[in-house]
This record gives C-alpha cells, structure tokens and sequence, in this order.
C-alpha cells in the first residue's frame, strides 16, 4: 500500500522512502528524510508605486544521516525515488564499518501553535496594493516633513514532513507575514528615517487592518521626528538603561548565541564549562521558549521533528541549560531541547533559537531611569556584531535619549554599545516589571542560515558600558 506523503503530494512511495532512509542511516545513530515545499510572496512600496512584487515557490529533500560527529547530507529539488536514491549512495561513507546505536525517534504531538491557513491565499493581491498606497497616502499627509514612504510586505507558506528510520512520519505547516513601514522626514535640509514593523505565524489579515498599520507608519513618523532633532551621543563608559521588547535583540546576539549546544560542546563559546555556575546578577532568568501561540519564533515541532519546548537557559543568574538540537545533545547527554533548526531542505539542522527572552522582575521602568545619574536610555536597536568566542558585542542604537540626574533629555544619536555578553549579564543592576516581546520582525543569522525569531526582555540597568559616539 502506498502512503503519499502529506501536508503536500509527491511521487514518493513511503515504503520505498522508508527503505532507502534505513539502508542510509544502517550503522549510524541517527538521521532523517527532510521534505520541505515552500511559497512566499513579497511586495515592496516606495514613492507611492510598487517598486517590487516577487513570488517563490521551492521544494525538494534533504537526506541526513549522524554518526558521532559526523554528518553526512545531501539534498535535491527532485522529489523522486531515483532522487533519494541518487543522493543515499553519496553518505552510505558516513556509517561505513559503523557500529552506531541508533537513537529513538523523537516524541509525536498533535499540538498546534498556529493556524494552517495559507497567507499568501488569504488576501487577494489587488487588495494588498492598495493597502500599500493607502499606507503611503496615510504618512504623507502626517506632516509636509514626509519626504519619502517605504512599505513592504511579506508573505510565506513552509509545509514539511519528517520521516525517521523507525517510519514515523511528523509535519508541520507555518504560516509567516510581515509588515515594515520605513518614514523620512526632512527639515531644514536635514533628513531622517524612523522603521517600524509587525509580524508573526498568522495570515497578513490583521496586518492589513486600518488600526495595525496606521500605527505602525504614526510610530516609524514618531521615531523619524526624534532622530530629526537628535544630538551627538556622548561617549565613554556610561550606565546604560535598556528599554523592553527590541533591546532584547542585545540579549539574543550577546548571550543566546554563546548559549547554544554546538558551540559549547566545541567549548567556542565565552560561556563553555560554566553549567551550574553563576554567570549574571541575582534576578536574572533567561528562557528561550517556541511554544508561545503564533510568534514569529514559534515552531510546534523542530525541523528534527522534536516538539519544541520551554528551556530555562539561567535562572536567577545560574547557567542551567543549553539550546539543543539532537546530535549535540546526545554527545553532550542532555537530549534535544526542540532548537534543531534549517533555513530550507537545503540545510542541515543546527541548535537555533526561537523565542529568547528575559524574565521580568520587580522594578519600575520610570524608577530605573530617575536613579540614573549619568547615561542614556536605550529604547531602540539597529545591527550589531558579536564575536562568540569572548562575546565582544557593538550593537548601534536608533533611538536614545541622554540621561542626567535622573532626567531624560535630547535623544541622541550615532550611539554604538560596546561591550562583552559575560561582563553584561553580572552588571545588570536592575530589572523592570514590564517584560515585552519584540513585535515580530527578527531574523537571525548563523553559518549563513537564515531562520525567524523572536527576542524579548523587561526595561533593564547595565552599569558601565562602553558608548561609542562623538560628542562628550
């Protein structure tokens, strides 16, 4: 009897598929057949036209087999049983002479984080246009500062199945859309820019409603205005006050990286040897969790098939877990964590976060910064770069404001935050009660692989980071 392969047909027979992914990982420990179809559709506005409309469509395999530390892959666009078998013969040197325990499949769920609607189905093209425009019409009558309107759209659909050598077949169907809305102002021959965005696994429907993206252009014209009359930042070494939601990006790149499993079995990261240490300020709790409904980092199973979870990673300022996909936490003897993650069939799987974030505590926001005497307050973040090694960070600041004497005063801008991920986390000397998640328009980057996430944190006091800037 012949099995199709679901949430989408193929020409593969599972029984066929079965046998060549047994014959494959014979000998291994481990390893799976990753099927993956995937549309996406992006829309992009400037200056009042539609200067961009692209649609993609891919599927194909990936083929995986584990022994130890070895890996072996290969992948194709051909989803065919000549295919699977053109691309076994290639790894059978993997588990060559292998004497390899093969492991446990990974536990089934039928638990769903998100909807199976597809979002480039639920709103027809013509409408998305318009929308657009009316996005730009919307900015421009704001004020006669608005030079330039910049909207974009995007829209995708990711269907996979998972088959383990034991015949389990997992899958998963993701939903994803994004709204971004970027707003120049100019005055005085001085010109601006302020972003902001939306997103998560649902269809664009809410992002389309009148109320989510007027918000989003009065937030990005906002954030325009205060860079229009912002100051040189000062530099030196300040305290520094963090506000909630984006700014936990600092967190996620800083920290959450130096946190996976592969880097700390190949003791890379700043973090390497320290479980059951302390390594923030008392207070500090830090969870990366993709079971939160809908979120941009969510994922109801891995791309191994394993159920994603919640994982304490430091609970009052003690390491106490790592990000684990399964090759690293069976050689480390933890066991998967649900962070096994790809960018596309074409990938491997690595341990990858999802929804990284820190606990609130019991601060207030508004206390935190009238106890600072000299610094700034950091309320929004662009790029940054991170060594995992030392965990050296520079992280560059879109909207700031100078503090003195407990004041807030000008914003600031050019501000960059130098520092170290080990040497921020025990300087963190206050935590706010107002823990927020990003609004779901992270993506994150590691070994050219692509994949989105979410990163959240309270408002938070680090005592004396680096601020790089030019004025004094």
């Amino acid at each position: 009897m012949n099995l199709p392969f679901r949430p989408f047909e193929t020409n593969l027979d599972y029984h066929q598929s079965l046998k060549l992914l047994q014959s494959v990982v014979n000998g291994g420990e481990d390893g799976e057949l990753f099927l993956e179809r995937s549309k996406s559709e992006t829309l992009a506005l400037d200056d009042g036209r539609i200067k961009q409309a692209g649609y993609n469509s891919v599927e194909g395999f990936g083929l995986r087999v584990v022994n130890d530390t070895k890996t072996g892959f290969s992948h194709s666009n051909e989803l065919t049983i000549q295919g699977l078998k053109n691309a076994s013969e290639s790894l059978k040197v993997v588990t060559r002479d292998g004497q390899g325990h093969l492991d446990k499949s990974p536990a089934q769920t039928n638990r769903k984080l998100y909807g199976d609607t597809n979002p480039l189905e639920a709103n027809g093209f013509a409408e998305k246009v318009n929308i657009l425009k009316e996005i730009d019409s919307y900015a421009r009558d704001l004020s006669n500062k608005v030079v330039q309107v910049s909207a974009n759209l995007a829209t995708s659909f990711q269907e996979i199945e998972i088959l383990t050598p034991e015949g389990r077949l997992v899958k998963d169907s993701r939903p994803m859309s994004r709204l971004g809305v970027s707003v120049i102002v100019e005055s005085g021959g001085h010109r601006e820019a302020g972003f902001t965005g939306q997103g998560g696994r649902f269809i664009a429907e809410h992002l389309l409603a009148p109320e989510t993206w007027q918000s989003l252009v009065d937030e990005a014209y906002r954030i325009a205005n205060v860079n229009l009359g912002a100051q040189v930042a000062p530099a030196g070494i300040k305290d520094v006050v963090l506000g909630p939601g984006w700014p936990g990006i600092l967190l996620h790149e800083a920290i959450g990286h130096g946190l996976e499993g592969d880097f700390n079995r190949k003791e890379t990261s700043a973090f390497s040897g320290l479980m059951g240490k302390r390594i923030a300020s008392r207070g500090v709790t830090v969870l990366d969790d993709g079971t939160l409904p809908d979120k941009r980092g969510s994922i109801s199973i891995d791309d191994e098939g394993t159920p994603s979870q919640a994982t304490t990673l430091i609970e009052d300022g003690i390491l106490v877990g790592y990000m684990q996909d399964r090759q690293n936490g069976r050689l480390m003897g933890t066991g998967s964590t649900g962070n096994g993650r790809r960018q596309s069939y074409a990938h491997t799987p690595m341990p990858r976060m999802t929804n990284t974030y820190m606990l609130a505590g019991n601060d207030n926001p508004e206390d935190i910064v009238s106890n600072l005497k000299d610094g700034i307050h950091a309320v929004g973040f662009g790029g940054g770069q991170v060594d995992i090694t030392s965990g050296k960070f520079v992280f560059s600041c879109v909207e700031a404001y100078r503090v003195q004497n407990g004041q807030r005063k000008e914003p600031i801008k050019n501000a960059t935050l130098i520092g170290d991920g080990p040497s921020v986390l025990k300087n963190i000397q206050a935590i706010g009660n107002d823990m927020s998640l990003d609004p779901g328009i992270g993506t994150c980057g590691k070994d050219g692989q692509w994949v989105p996430v979410c990163v959240g944190q309270p408002s938070i006091l680090i005592g004396g980071l680096t601020i790089g800037g030019g004025g004094s």
